[in-house]
C-alpha cells in the first residue's frame, strides 16, 4: 500500500478539487458578456473555442472570492511609458512567482528540470495570441534564430541571460508544442529570468513580425520605392516588437488586457484578450474587469488625485507619507487604504559610481575608508523618525530579515552613526586640510563637495538627501543635489559623468540561497555603483570597462561558483560571502528599508489582498496577486 505524507495528502485534495471544479466548469461554461454581441454575430468564436484545451486554473488567495464580470478601472501613470504596467501587472509569464514566492507554470502547461542545465517547456495546446492566432514554439524559434541571433536585430548576439561561460543554449523544436533549451553548464537563474516583472522574453508573435523581416519578404515582388523603404527593416522591426513596452497596439499579446492607445497619448486603453489562457475555479475566463484605462498625471498630483476619489487603483507615485493624508480621506472618497510593507534591500541607498571619469573622485570612490566614513555619518534614526514615523529599519542594503540569509551584522556594520569615527577615516585619507566653512579640502585644494544625482521623481529623496547634508557637514563633507529626467539620469551615470546617485537598493530583499546572487556582482549597468563593469558584461566586452578591483572581481567569481554549486549549503556559504564583502566595502550606501507602501483601492474593487508584500522583483508589485481576479461588485459594474 502507498502512503501519501501529510504534505502530499494535502497536495493531492487541493488537486483532486481543482480537477473537480474545472469538471464541472467546462459543461457550465458561460460567455464573457463583454464578449457577447461579437459571439452572437459570429465576429468572434464562443469561449469554448477561444480557451485553450488545457487553460491555467487560477486559485483564490487568502481573502478572495469568485467575482463578476464588468466594469473599467482607472489608475494613473506619471509618464507615457508606464503604459508598460499593463504587461507588468499582467503577469502572464512562461512561469510566474505566487504569492509564497514559489514559481509555476503559468503560460506553459508544464516545465521539465534536468540537471539545472536542460530546460523543456511544453505549451497549452490551442492557446492563442490576442488577435487569434496560434502560439506555438514557431514564435519560440523565430525570436532565437531570426531575432536574437540576427546581428541586424541584436548586434551584440542573443541576452546575456542566454548565456552560460559567453556559450549559448542548443534549441530544440521538439514538436509545435514542445521546445528544450540546453546548456553544457547550469543555468540556475533561467527560470527567475522568465518569471520576473520585466522577464526574458523568448517568444515573439512570429506571424505578426515575418511581414517586417528581410528573411521573410520576397523582395523581387518589390517596387523600387518599396525596396528602397525596405532597407530600415531592422529599425522598423524593433520598433514594432515591444511586447514588454506595450506601447504598440497593433503587437498581439499573452496578457489579460491588451493596449488599443497609440503613443504618444494621455491616456491608454487596455481591453479584455479574448484569448486569454486563465479561468477561475468555475472555468470562467479571466479577466473579471474589461478595461483598464491609465490616465498619464504629474507625479506630485497623484496622491491628490487619488485622495479626491480619482482613481479605483493606486500603487505608483504615492508614498508613506502620504498615509495620513489619505487614510484622512477614506470616509469622503469611498476607497481603502493598504499597508503592504517593502522587502527591498535599502528603500533608499548611496551609490558611489565606482567608474566616474574625473580620476580624482575615481581614485577617492574606490577607497573603502571614504565610503565607510559617508555611512558612519548618516543619522539613520533622525531620518527615520523624521520622515518615517520610526516605522522603518535602519541599516545597510542588504537582504532582510525574513530571508534566511539574514545575519544581523549585515544590517548594522558600518551603519551606525558614528562621526568621531568617521572623521578618523576621513583624516587617514589626508583631507585634513579645511576651508573657512569647515569643508574640507581635496588634493587639488577643491572643497569636498558631492554632488548626489536624482531622477527628480521623488520628494521624500530630495528630504532625505536634506538630512543626510546635515549630518555630512559634521565630518566636513559638502553635499549638493542634481535633479534630472529619468532618462537623462540613467545616462550619465552610464556615460561616468555621476560622481554618487540615489535610487533604491536590493530589488529581492527576501532572497533563499538558490536565487541568483546576480545583483551582487557586475552584471548589469543598472548598478549605479559600477554602470561601466555592468556594461563590459552585458555586451560581452564590447563596451564599459573590465573590473580592475580585487574586492569586485571576487564578487564575479563567488557569482561564477554559485552557478555551479550542487547544492544549498554552498550556495547559502557564497551568497554570504557575497553578502558580506559589499557590507565591509559599503559598494552601495543604505539608509532605511521596511518602508510601508500605501495602496488605495476603492470600495467597490474586491479581490485585492489585504496582507502582501510591495515589491518589483519577485512580485511585479500587484502581478503575483492576479489582477485579473480583481472586480468590481454590482454597484460599481452599473454604473
Amino acid at each position: 500500500m502507498i502512503q501519501l505524507s501529510k504534505r502530499d495528502f494535502s497536495i493531492a485534495v487541493v488537486a483532486l478539487s481543482l480537477l473537480l471544479a474545472w469538471v464541472t466548469s467546462v459543461s457550465a461554461r458561460t460567455e464573457v458578456p463583454f464578449f457577447e454581441a461579437e459571439v452572437k454575430s459570429g465576429a468572434l468564436e464562443p469561449v469554448e473555442h477561444r480557451l485553450p484545451e488545457n487553460p491555467m486554473v487560477v486559485p483564490l488567495f487568502e481573502g478572495q472570492e469568485l467575482g463578476r464580470y464588468g466594469g473599467t478601472l482607472n489608475s494613473l501613470i506619471g509618464n507615457p511609458s508606464d503604459v508598460k504596467l499593463l504587461f507588468v501587472y499582467g503577469y502572464a509569464r512562461l512561469l510566474g512567482y505566487t504569492p509564497s514566492l514559489k514559481l509555476v507554470p503559468d503560460i506553459l502547461a508544464n516545465y521539465e528540470v534536468e540537471e539545472n542545465r536542460i530546460f523543456t517547456f511544453t505549451l497549452r495546446k490551442n492557446h492563442r495570441w490576442s488577435d487569434g492566432a496560434p502560439f506555438t514554439t514557431e514564435d519560440f524559434r523565430y525570436w532565437w534564430e531570426d531575432v536574437a541571433n540576427n546581428p541586424k536585430l541584436s548586434p551584440t548576439g542573443p541576452p546575456v541571460a542566454m548565456l552560460v561561460d559567453g556559450k549559448p543554449p542548443t534549441v530544440t523544436i521538439l514538436n509545435e508544442l514542445r521546445v528544450r533549451y540546453e546548456w553544457d553548464q547550469p543555468n540556475p537563474d533561467f527560470l527567475r529570468h522568465l518569471a520576473s516583472a520585466a522577464p526574458l522574453l523568448i517568444y515573439r508573435p512570429s506571424h505578426y513580425l515575418k511581414p517586417f523581416h528581410e528573411k521573410y519578404v520576397d523582395m523581387s515582388k518589390m517596387s523600387k520605392i518599396q525596396k528602397i523603404k525596405f532597407k530600415s527593416w531592422a529599425s522598423k522591426h524593433n520598433r514594432l516588437d515591444n511586447l514588454y513596452k506595450f506601447d504598440n497596439p497593433e503587437l498581439p499579446t499573452l496578457q489579460p488586457w491588451r493596449n488599443i492607445t497609440a503613443a504618444p497619448a494621455t491616456r491608454f486603453v487596455g481591453v479584455r484578450n479574448p484569448y486569454f489562457h486563465r479561468v477561475d475555479l468555475e472555468g470562467r475566463q479571466l479577466p473579471y474587469i474589461d478595461r483598464v484605462v491609465l490616465s498619464v498625471s504629474e507625479p506630485k498630483l497623484i496622491s491628490a488625485k487619488a485622495a479626491s476619489g480619482d482613481v479605483d487603483l493606486q500603487v505608483r507615485a504615492i508614498k508613506l507619507q502620504d498615509a495620513t493624508f489619505l487614510k484622512a480621506n477614506e470616509k469622503r472618497s469611498a476607497y481603502r487604504v493598504l499597508l503592504w510593507p517593502t522587502v527591498q534591500g535599502s528603500h533608499f541607498a548611496l551609490f558611489p559610481n565606482l567608474n566616474a571619469n574625473d580620476p580624482k573622485w575615481r581614485k577617492l570612490l574606490r577607497d573603502v575608508r571614504f565610503r565607510r566614513a559617508l555611512s558612519l555619518a548618516i543619522d539613520r534614526e533622525e531620518i527615520n523618525d523624521v520622515l518615517f514615523f520610526g516605522l522603518a529599519k535602519e541599516g545597510n542594503n542588504t537582504v532582510q530579515e525574513q530571508s534566511e540569509l539574514f545575519e544581523d551584522h549585515f544590517q548594522t556594520n558600518w551603519a551606525e552613526l558614528d562621526f568621531e569615527k568617521a572623521n578618523q577615516l576621513l583624516d587617514e585619507l589626508g583631507l585634513t586640510k579645511r576651508n573657512d566653512n569647515g569643508i574640507r579640502l581635496m588634493e587639488d585644494g577643491e572643497p569636498l563637495s558631492i554632488i548626489v544625482e536624482t531622477a527628480g521623481e521623488s520628494t521624500e529623496q530630495t528630504d532625505v538627501l536634506e538630512l543626510i547634508r546635515d549630518s555630512w557637514r559634521e565630518i566636513g563633507v559638502a553635499l549638493f543635489t542634481k535633479p534630472s529626467q529619468r532618462t537623462v539620469f540613467r545616462n550619465r551615470i552610464f556615460s561616468g559623468e555621476t560622481i554618487m546617485s540615489v535610487w533604491s537598493g536590493m530589488e529581492n530583499g527576501v532572497p533563499t540561497a538558490n536565487e541568483s546572487p546576480a545583483r551582487l556582482a557586475t552584471t548589469s549597468q543598472l548598478s549605479y555603483q559600477w554602470p561601466k563593469w555592468g556594461q563590459y558584461y552585458e555586451t560581452k566586452g564590447q563596451s564599459g570597462e573590465p573590473v580592475d578591483m580585487p574586492e569586485v572581481e571576487r564578487l564575479n567569481e563567488l557569482y561564477r561558483a554559485w552557478h555551479i554549486a550542487d547544492n544549498d549549503q554552498e550556495r547559502t556559504r557564497i551568497w554570504k560571502e557575497m553578502l558580506q564583502i559589499h557590507v565591509e566595502q559599503q559598494f552601495t550606501i543604505g539608509v532605511v528599508s521596511g518602508i510601508l507602501q500605501p495602496i488605495v483601492v476603492k470600495n467597490h474593487l474586491m479581490n485585492v489582498p489585504k496582507k502582501a508584500i510591495f515589491n518589483w522583483d519577485p512580485g511585479a508589485h500587484l502581478g503575483m496577486y492576479h489582477p485579473d481576479l480583481f472586480w468590481f461588485n454590482e454597484e460599481r459594474v452599473k454604473e
